[in-house]
Order: C-alpha cells, then structure tokens, then sequence
C-alpha cells in the first residue's frame, strides 16, 4: 500500500511537533528555494559585471595579455549564471504528464555545463601560460595592472562565498560548482597579480609559471565539482540521509521495521521511496494513519527533502523482495517473471 499525503494540515500526535496541527506543502518549496538561487546569481552577476568593466578599462591603457584574459574569464563566470538561471526558473514549473517528476534535472544539466565552463577555462589557462612562456610580452604601467587583478580577486572571491553559501542553504550542487567556478577566476586574477609583481623585480617567466600553478589549482576544482555534479546526475545520496530517513520513520510507534529506502536528487530537491511494515492486525484505515505520521517525520527531518512515497508491509511480507511476481505466462506470451 503507498500512501502519500496532501499539503494539507494535520495533527501531528507524536515526535518533536506534537499536539499541533500544521502544514506541508503550502509554499511550494521549489519556489522559496529557487528564489533565493535566482537572488544570489542576481548579485553575482552585477558584481562580475562591475570588476570586469574595471579591469577593461585598464586592459586598455596597459595592454597587458594576462589581465586581459583574467578579464575574459570574469565575462565567462558572469555567463554561467544564465543556464543556472534557467534551470532554477524550470525548477519553479509543476509537474506536467510528460514530466511527473518536475524540472529539476535540468539544474543538475546545468552544473555538468559549468563543470565543462571550469574544464576550458583550465584548458586556456594553461595554453596561455605556456605560449606566455615561449614568448614572453611587455607589460605597461605595471601598477595599474596590480591594482585591477587585486580588484578581479576580491570581485570573484565575494561572488564565491556567496553562491557557494547559497548553493549549500538551498542543496544546489550547480550553483556550489558555479560558485568554486568564481573562485578559479579569483585564482587566475592572483596569477595576474603575482606576474606584474615579477615584472616589476625584473623576473617577466613569473606570470607564465604562475599561470601553469593556478591550471592544476583548476583542474583539481574540476575533478571536485565534477564528483559532486555528476554523482546527482547518477542519483547519488550521502549514505547518512538514508540512515536519517530510516531512523525517522521508525521514530513512528506503530513502524515495526523499515525495509528499503531509496533516494534521488531533482536539482536541489530530494526525492524518496519508503518501504516501512505493521502489524498485521491493523486496518487499512489504521496503516494509512501509520504511512502519513511517518512522512510527516522524514520531511521534518530531512530540510531538502520535496516528497516521500510511503508504502506499508504487513509484517509476513516486509521488503521490497515480496512484491515481486514469480514465473507465470498470459495473453499468449511466453513464461515470465516481475522482480
């Protein structure tokens, strides 16, 4: 039996909320959440905007080659907020028939594109430290220069801690990875930094040297946002939110055993499929009530979690191993089994 309850309110007669009625689901949480992604790539992006129009500005006078590709990478970070901004825009969407399960991958779409923004931004990073190595260029008013990649630094730094804070508030993995994207910037405008100051000491390799240190300091936040970004797109979960959601749902009087539990995220939504067992002797009308208390524990306890499927087992057939149908044959088909 699979029990799903509505938004509605409902007593809650056990647990840390006892004694008083309440709701799930009246605000949409694709939509609180969603708001608050679209709200920090809002200010990311007009702050990316204003440190590359500053570092343009001086690009112009110096015609240093280093800050204009630090300034190039900052327009590529600011660009990343556009797929991320679609995808929280299709994650506010309801559930369609062609799409039951919502819009939500295509945020986990948009985190693997930024992993791949971060990829070619290592790939040019690297390239042109090396031609800068082979060919060393003559870098103009040497202060300036330091003065604007101090300023590419801090821009992309605070664009960082902010998207990667919000990323974390609201479980988006996209915007965390987006947010490490920015600190690669932050990076490459200290490689900037670090050149002047040796063209400055009379050392011109120091930028093309440093630039190839900071394309391995990328290439590492590649294979760390990677892991993160695809293990959603594989449905990967901490192991500890499914000990949490068992625990909660035997945190239920009347639960005698939690046989499987399965979970999914869907963007910076979690999704999950509950297999709990009764005692036999209850009525349906009784197990209902033991589904719906056990939902209303796994939502309070796990904060990104959107839905639980509940399904309730007598205890003589506990498991999802007993729902599947042996061999058999019908309507002129060869012998068959459901597992």
């Amino acid at each position: 039996m699979n029990y799903q309850s509505s938004g509605s309110a409902h007593p809650h007669a056990s647990g840390p909320h006892g004694g008083h009625p309440h709701t799930h689901g009246a605000i949409d949480p694709r939509i609180t959440t969603s708001a608050r992604g679209i709200w920090a790539l809002k200010w990311s992006l007009v702050m990316l905007a204003l440190t590359a129009v500053m570092q343009v500005v001086v690009v112009y006078f110096s015609g240093s080659i280093a800050l204009l590709a630090d300034t190039i990478h900052n327009f590529g970070d600011a660009a990343t907020a556009i797929p991320l901004w679609i995808a929280f825009s299709f994650a506010t969407r309801k559930p369609s028939k062609r799409f039951t399960y919502g819009y939500g991958r295509v945020e986990d779409l948009a985190g693997a594109a930024i992993v791949l923004m971060i990829l070619l931004s290592a790939v040019l990073a690297g390239y042109e430290s090396v031609v800068r190595l082979l060919h060393p260029t003559v870098v103009r008013n040497i202060g300036a220069v330091a003065a604007a990649a101090i300023i590419g630094f801090a821009g992309n730094e605070v664009v960082a801690i902010l998207r990667i804070r919000v990323g974390k508030e609201i479980g988006s993995a996209a915007l965390v990875a987006d947010g490490y994207h920015a600190r690669v910037d932050g990076l490459t405008s200290l490689a900037v930094l670090a050149s002047a100051v040796g063209v400055w000491l009379g050392f011109p390799l120091a930028d093309p040297l440093v630039g190839l240190v900071i394309t391995v300091a990328i290439l590492k936040i590649v294979w760390d946002s990677a892991k993160l970004v695809f293990a959603r797109l594989l449905d990967g979960v901490d192991p500890e939110v499914v000990d949490e959601i068992a625990h909660a749902a035997r945190h239920v009087g009347a639960v005698t055993d939690v046989s499987d539990v399965r979970v999914r995220w869907l963007g910076h939504r979690m999704h999950a499929e509950v297999n709990l067992s009764v005692d036999d002797k209850l009525s349906i009308a009784e197990a209902h009530r033991v589904a719906v208390e056990a939902r209303h524990e796994i939502l309070h306890q796990i904060p990104y979690l959107s839905n639980a499927v509940v399904h309730v087992d007598p205890n003589q057939a506990s498991g999802e191993h007993n729902h599947s149908i042996g061999l058999h044959t019908h309507d002129g088909l060869g012998a068959h089994s459901h597992e």
